[in-house]
């Protein structure tokens, strides 16, 4: 019942910005850490950004100065500012989220589980 929606991704020029959103929903006790991934064509899947549940946040090398990563729980959405975007910035982002959902059967919290999206795609021009 629990998923989540990237969106948001897009062509840009590099120097430009973009702001990608992930949207949660389902049968959701809590969110417990997020973060961002990328996967760029011939390359592993590799953690951009993340941000736990007070608040703290990391970031790659890569990005560091350059992406924000931010979450609004009241509307259970995370979200990644991307500055300054370079070529090699080119990727399917994905979001990740660990969740405390609602049991269906009994109707009390279970443990938290590790849930992804389906990914957008950021291509950066020169």
């Amino acid at each position: 019942q629990v998923q989540l929606v990237e969106s948001g991704g897009g062509l840009v020029q590099a120097g430009g910005s973009l702001r990608l959103s992930c949207a949660v929903s389902g049968s959701i006790f809590s969110i417990n850490a997020m973060g961002w991934y990328r996967q760029a064509p011939g390359k592993q899947r590799e953690l951009v950004a993340h941000i736990n549940s007070g608040g703290t946040t990391t970031s790659a090398d890569s990005v560091k100065g350059r992406f924000t990563i931010s979450r609004d729980n009241a509307k259970n959405t995370l979200y990644l500012e991307m500055n300054s975007l370079k070529r090699k910035d080119t990727a399917v982002y994905y979001c990740n989220a660990d969740i405390i959902e609602w049991s269906t059967s009994n109707w009390v919290p279970v443990p938290a589980r590790n849930y992804w999206g389906q990914g957008t795609q950021v291509t950066v021009s020169s």
